[in-house]
């Protein structure tokens, strides 16, 4: 039982970061190279899907973490959970504060209704992201490497 938690947590926590490291450095990209306003209504769409599924996703990964982590903790590895957890917490802390403000604002955005400076928030959204992509990443490699 203990294993199947182990694995599950770590294919979830994996898929996450193949979806983040994908928004990141690959469907931003694409929004950006489509003409006229196609980019930034594709980036709204991708903000209210997203929007409504990660923070379950981000927090369910911490639960589970700290699930294994109880669950482990006299278990070889029990510490590289704990930081992977942190790292997760750390990266929620980061959305909540930096990411989601910016997020709510820009899914609701359209050609006519968004700000000026609307390529200038997009940019610092997705420079704030691709530090939680890292920080992410990061605790994806330590859960793998608990498992080893």
């Amino acid at each position: 039982m203990f294993n199947a938690l182990e694995v599950f947590t770590t294919v979830a926590v994996g898929v996450m970061v193949g979806v983040e490291f994908s928004v990141a450095f690959v469907m931003n990209r694409i929004f950006n190279a489509l003409p006229e306003d196609s980019g930034q209504l594709g980036r709204a769409h991708g903000g209210r899907m997203l929007g409504a599924v990660m923070p379950f996703w981000y927090i369910g990964s911490m639960v589970l973490v700290a699930i294994w982590a109880i669950a482990g903790w006299d278990r070889q590895g029990a510490g590289l959970v704990v930081t992977a957890g942190a790292l997760l917490m750390v990266s929620v802390i980061m959305s909540i504060l930096l990411l989601v403000p910016i997020n709510n604002q820009s899914k609701t955005w359209t050609p006519e209704n968004r700000p000026a400076d609307w390529k200038e928030q997009s940019n610092r959204w997705d420079r704030y992201h691709y530090v939680r992509v890292a920080v992410i990443i990061a605790a994806f490699a330590l859960l793998v490497a608990a498992l080893a």
